[in-house]
């Protein structure tokens, strides 16, 4: 089979690939810049995305919905995300200097916390959310129909990609980020408060991760395991992009993306394989990942 036949035959599978990989990003560029600036390594980041998903059922329901109610559920998981970003950097500051097994021990601890207190509410079964009415229908690409809503995600996820890249290199509240990474006792010493600057990247992290998780459910639906697999292919997509990288979070994103839903789909029984497989090979040839921020400053 030439190229052209594979990809018309397995098209929908790469634009799958492609609207996972978005929600990847979506996940780990906040993942990655805690890490990368703070040094943090936040093991709730996935309950954060499966809260998300839970405020989609708590606000959306499973019945027809606009994208007025849609937009609201959206604000509705930002403002949580806000409050649990500051809350885990206000818990998380003490560890500082302690390691990052203390801090692994106490973001697992409030991860399986979040979790059991969800599946408490909401129940052990998978529950739906529906996607906004209007782009909730199917459309035709290159003659296979596949539903609008992933295709809006894809969109979403790569405008949020050039926003996020702008921010960091092209704004003075970009620069404020780059130099606290790269000196912080400098930073500090012209008299900008650094634990501000710190936990404003805390709340935007857990945003992203809310947010996310809220636009996954009409897609992955919400329920309890969700945030493990999530958080782990996140922690994948941020070892093979480099940690603190915009750039290396997006083709780390779509990489993944591609390889977990193609070997699913192509190669079901070697699927796990294919996924560590990937990552052991891009830390052999590149062990600081594909595109690795330059002295800990996000790119």
């Amino acid at each position: 089979m030439n190229p052209i036949d594979w990809i018309d035959a397995n098209i929908v599978d790469l634009l799958n690939g492609l609207s996972l990989g978005m929600l990847l990003f979506i996940v780990a560029v906040g993942l990655s810049l805690v890490f990368g600036m703070m040094d943090v390594l936040n093991l709730a980041h996935g309950a954060l995305f499966l809260a998300g998903a839970y405020v989609g059922v708590a606000v959306l329901g499973d019945g027809e919905v606009g994208l007025a109610v849609f937009a609201l559920a959206l604000l509705v998981a930002a403002a949580v995300g806000v409050v649990s970003g500051a809350a885990l950097a206000g818990l998380t500051r003490p560890l500082a200097h302690r390691g990052h097994l203390d801090q692994a021990l106490l973001t697992l601890g409030i991860a399986l916390v979040v979790a059991d207190g969800l599946a408490a509410i909401f129940g052990e079964d998978v529950q739906s959310v529906p996607a906004p009415a209007g782009i909730d229908g199917r459309v035709s690409v290159l003659g296979h129909t596949y539903p609008t809503y992933r295709l809006v995600l894809i969109g979403v996820g790569l405008a949020l990609a050039v926003v996020v890249h702008a921010v960091l290199e092209r704004t003075a509240l970009g620069a404020v980020v780059r130099a606290t990474v790269a000196d912080r006792a400098m930073v500090r010493a012209v008299g900008i408060d650094t634990r501000k600057v710190l936990l404003g990247v805390f709340v935007f992290a857990a945003v992203l991760a809310m947010v996310g998780g809220l636009l996954a459910a009409p897609v992955l639906g919400a329920q309890p395991g969700l945030d493990d697999r999530m958080l782990l292919l996140a922690l994948v997509v941020v070892v093979v992009g480099g940690l603190g990288s915009v750039r290396g979070a997006l083709v780390g994103a779509l990489l993944i993306g591609q390889v977990q839903v193609l070997g699913v789909s192509l190669l079901p029984e070697y699927a796990s394989f294919l996924l560590f497989g990937a990552m052991a090979l891009v830390l052999l040839l590149r062990p600081a990942g594909l595109l690795p921020a330059k002295s800990g400053v996000p790119a």
